[in-house]
């Protein structure tokens, strides 16, 4: 195993860097890209069977927003602060259709020793289920399944469901277990206090992994204009989310425990975020919003920040796994500080 390779059960990643899927993912050369810029996978842009759901694809909007909550221009050259302000939908292809590109990715990311993951959002289970089982019939060799879309409580009604209670998740993850043997992956909402629950009961219910989180739903008012920022809400994420992100993979690791394989999304930039993730307990990130507006040499740059590192510390990508996880302390075991509050204190 190369230093950079880790494990998601029985699936050997060469590279901790997964992209999360998105619209640069709704066509074939655009995974291409991603894939020959080196990452270990690429998730396609997800699909169900609602045609509210691809209708609302048409309805997208995007704007960059940075610290003071102004649009800024669109250049792939974002600062680390912008933040990505979206609304979107879902694969505009049919089923059938959808499904053949993804056996064609899978394929494709075979010749670079990657993956292309297929990935479903729930509109309804025995749908799902139908979807799952033609996936893995398709022979294609991952399946993510996002519970977690933040536009669900936006988009049309019974255009995508958004779980964030645990029991639900594990009903879920049971039935798709019971139906297909491949790896599955699922995808967690960010929105709940419950994300260590739900994660633990997708583990139970036999996912081979959990990724954490979905991005946060936002409201940001222009005032200027008085008006809306895109006319809506919308989900929002950017380096801002990534201690968000950083707490539930500890306290899901606590939870859970070491063993158990966590994949982190929502706040990595760049290679530094990926590391900043996997010592919180992840052993692999998806990166999307910063690859969507910083472009395809983000995964690149990404890759040489984390060899460099690993280089620098004599590490492997699997030592990163929880090392910062494993340190930290309640507030209880900190050492009294009596006087550490009169610095502060004005004369």
């Amino acid at each position: 195993m190369n230093k950079f390779a880790i494990k998601i059960g029985d699936t050997l990643l060469k590279n901790p860097l997964i992209c999360g899927s998105g619209e640069h993912f709704i066509e074939l050369s655009g995974m291409e890209r991603a894939l020959k810029a080196g990452a270990a996978a690429v998730v396609i842009k997800s699909t169900n069977e609602s045609d509210a759901a691809k209708e609302q694809l048409e309805k997208t909007d995007y704007a960059l927003i940075d610290s003071d909550f102004n649009k800024i221009n669109w250049d792939h050259n974002p600062p680390r602060g912008a933040s990505l302000f979206n609304r979107s939908g879902l694969h505009p292809l049919p089923f059938d259709e959808w499904l053949d590109l993804a056996i064609k990715a899978d394929e494709l990311a075979k010749t670079y020793d990657a993956y292309a993951v297929a990935s479903l959002i729930p509109a309804d289970i025995d749908n799902l289920i139908h979807m799952a089982k033609e996936v893995e019939k398709a022979g294609i060799r991952i399946l993510e399944v996002n519970v977690g879309a933040p536009h669900g409580k936006e988009a049309a009604k019974g255009a995508i469901l958004l779980e964030q209670e645990a029991d639900h998740i594990r009903e879920i993850t049971e039935k798709l277990r019971a139906a297909v043997d491949m790896p599955l992956w699922i995808k967690l909402a960010g929105q709940s206090p419950e994300v260590p629950a739900m994660a633990e009961a997708a583990m139970k219910a036999g996912a081979d992994t959990v990724t954490l989180m979905g991005r946060y739903m936002g409201f940001i008012p222009d005032i200027e204009t008085g008006e809306p920022i895109l006319g809506t809400h919308a989900a929002i994420g950017g380096s801002w989310a990534l201690p968000l992100t950083a707490h539930h993979l500890v306290k899901t690791r606590e939870r859970i425990g070491k063993n158990y394989p966590v994949m982190a999304t929502n706040g990595a930039r760049n290679g530094n975020d990926i590391i900043r993730f996997m010592i919180s307990g992840a052993s692999a990130v998806q990166m999307t919003s910063a690859i969507f507006t910083g472009g395809f040499e983000v995964i690149e740059k990404s890759l040489k920040q984390i060899e460099d590192y690993l280089n620098e510390k004599n590490m492997t990508a699997n030592d990163l796994v929880g090392l910062a996880a494993d340190k930290v302390k309640t507030y209880a075991e900190q050492q009294n500080n009596k006087e550490y509050w009169r610095e502060f204190t004005p004369e």
